[in-house]
């Protein structure tokens, strides 16, 4: 037995030792990783085997073996993962657009899933889960201890058939549950509209593939039935959980000069230094025409307010840092989610892949949002504290256990939680199901985005 398990410690050794170097060699590229830790690698192998020879139940090899992985991965920080075969392909197809599921942005808090924010026009926005949920099981499986990969998994699935969520949600005292039927996720990344005369409004409510093709086209329709150059704009992006850079890099361009640095990233190797500027070769993929070349030159230079709230993450955080930056448009709502971090696709061969946080993302100005966000330039709240309890407690990036620390701020812990927990979410529209327009006229915050801009028009008049 001892001689079987020695030999089984040898073999996993020497495995281990292959895996390691084969990954060293295909994520890590030219970087000397430094000596192996041999010492850790064989406790490894000596975990592995008397899992294989003592546990209740068999286990197999590749459910230690990625179990081991994710482990690694999700100790890192919230937003490395472990993507096997399916989970990988699941990810390709959701930039695309379209996926089967519910609907929602999660992350893993404290070992449940947490709700960063709903995606609109979703199973799960219509079913009423709200930003800060805490999902605690998922039909009758408990989600403590479960990893969010295959929290996700489970969460997906084919169209038409149910799952029910059992949800903690702050200030209920009792679990809300929940039946929601999945269905083909279609999501309309750009939605736009011309509230009056003169005044355009346009929602990202997703970064993906061909976002910033849409909002050239939106833009095309909103100043042709405008019949003239736009006297303001609104850019709404509440509630926006993020998704492809090269997509946040084009709405930036469309409303930034040419050429202005939009945003750049620090990290360890040379490939994750990067600088990004408003220029076709940051947000074109393959030989494409730049379709935001044509846009009327009233886009770089038209009274403009950005809206965002404590839902709009990542690349949303990039657009309104960028235009805040530039002093190209006022931000207003409250404060966005704080997530700073660069994750980068690393297949490993096999079919899988990991995600892994590779940088650091920056303002033109140089300033780093990981943990803090971007700040309003005029705070505003939803309407009244009934509208804000409806619409449930925000998570931050700030509030999720080891985030990854802000490098600008020196008291800023990996497991410290922020003071302020959570902002007032503001969802477009009136807190019922599914608007029937993409613009409610009980939209404190748009109504209040609407007066500036038309105070902002009477002062550059007057300039002229």
């Amino acid at each position: 037995m001892v001689t079987r398990f020695k030999q089984a410690g040898l073999i996993m050794i020497g495995a281990v030792l292959g895996i390691m170097v084969s990954l060293q060699y295909s994520a890590v590229a030219q970087k000397d990783p430094g000596p192996l830790p041999v010492e850790d690698l064989r406790a490894f192998s000596e975990v592995f085997g008397r899992i294989k020879a003592d546990y209740v139940e068999p286990v197999t090899d590749k459910k230690l073996i990625d179990g081991a992985i994710n482990g690694m991965l999700s100790s890192l920080d919230p937003h490395s993962a472990y993507l096997d075969a399916e989970a990988f392909k699941d990810l390709q197809v959701g930039t695309q657009g379209e996926f089967g599921g519910l609907g929602i942005e999660v992350g893993m808090e404290d070992g449940f899933v947490k709700v960063v924010s709903p995606i609109e026009d979703t199973p799960a926005y219509r079913a009423g889960v709200k930003a800060g949920d805490l999902i605690i099981k998922l039909d009758d499986t408990n989600v403590k201890g479960m990893s969010l990969n295959d929290a996700v998994k489970r969460m997906r699935g084919k169209p038409n058939t149910q799952i029910t969520l059992t949800i903690a949600r702050k200030g209920e005292l009792k679990p809300i549950i929940v039946t929601i039927t999945r269905a083909v996720i279609q999501i309309q990344s750009v939605k736009a509209k011309l509230l009056e005369p003169g005044y355009g409004y346009f929602r990202v409510t997703q970064f993906q593939e061909h976002t910033g093709e849409l909002l050239a086209k939106h833009i095309e329709e909103v100043v042709k039935e405008n019949k003239g150059p736009l006297k303001g704009i609104i850019l709404d992006l509440r509630n926006d959980p993020g998704g492809l850079l090269n997509s946040a890099v084009a709405v930036s361009a469309a409303f930034l000069p040419d050429d202005s640095l939009v945003v750049y990233t620090e990290g360890r190797t040379q490939d994750a230094k990067m600088k990004l500027t408003a220029s076709p070769e940051y947000y074109l993929r393959g030989t494409r025409d730049d379709y935001l070349k044509k846009l009327p030159p009233e886009m770089k230079t038209a009274p403009m307010v950005v809206l965002v709230n404590g839902g709009s993450a990542s690349a949303s955080e990039i657009v309104s840092g960028a235009l805040q930056d530039h002093k190209r448009a006022v931000i207003m709502g409250t404060q966005t989610f704080g997530k700073g971090s660069v994750q980068t696709i690393l297949p490993l061969g096999n079919g899988t892949a990991i995600k892994l946080t590779t940088a650091r993302y920056f303002t033109p100005a140089g300033r780093s949002i990981q943990a803090k966000g971007i700040t309003p330039d005029i705070v505003v709240e939803e309407a009244t504290i009934k509208e804000n309890q409806e619409q449930g407690i925000r998570v931050r990036e700030a509030d999720l256990g080891h985030r990854l620390s802000n490098p600008q701020d020196p008291n800023a812990g990996k497991d410290e939680k922020a003071d302020d927990a959570s902002s007032p979410a503001a969802k477009p529209g009136d807190g019922k199901n599914a608007p029937p327009d993409i613009v409610s006229k009980s939209d404190y915050q748009l109504n209040e985005a609407v007066n500036l801009l038309k105070a902002l028009s009477i002062v550059s008049a007057n300039k002229k």
